[in-house]
């Protein structure tokens, strides 16, 4: 295949992920510092859920989403059909598993979990975190 045809499929492919194709691109740089401030502006910030997310990496089978949370809220009941990593940058994260296990994270912690593992996610304080999940290949164009 010619490069301008595998050129042509990439674009079409990033365009056809999402209606934000650039964060499909080939090579993605980000200042999560800067991320992290547009998160404490976003509507969803303010809303008593108390937090807000952005995906800042979008691949058929990669993402990687940023998350800010508030002290004291929580997501409930969480899992992905691929295995997922989370990153704490800010703050202090508690992961409640299965078997009332508890994983307590602190900024630099990273803890991976198997796929369909289901968990829930606590901000002891305002935190922020990188969530990367990756779609197994059978799966991933489900997720495109």
């Amino acid at each position: 295949m010619k490069k301008s045809q595998e050129n042509r499929q990439k674009t079409s492919h990033r365009q056809s992920l999402t209606r934000l194709p650039e964060l499909a691109d080939e090579v993605i740089r980000k200042n999560i510092s800067e991320e992290l401030e547009k998160l404490k502006d976003a509507p969803t910030w303010k809303r008593e859920a108390g937090r807000s997310s952005e995906t800042i990496v979008k691949y058929a089978e990669f993402r990687i989403v940023l998350v800010r949370m508030k002290p004291g809220s929580y997501m409930s009941h969480h899992r992905a059909e691929g295995p997922i990593s989370v990153q704490v940058i800010l703050g202090k994260v508690r992961i409640h598993l299965p078997d009332d296990r508890m994983e307590d994270l602190d900024p630099g912690d990273l803890l991976t979990l198997e796929r369909c593992l289901e968990h829930d996610v606590e901000a002891l304080e305002e935190s922020a975190f990188l969530l990367t999940i990756a779609w197994p290949e059978v799966t991933a164009t489900d997720h495109a």
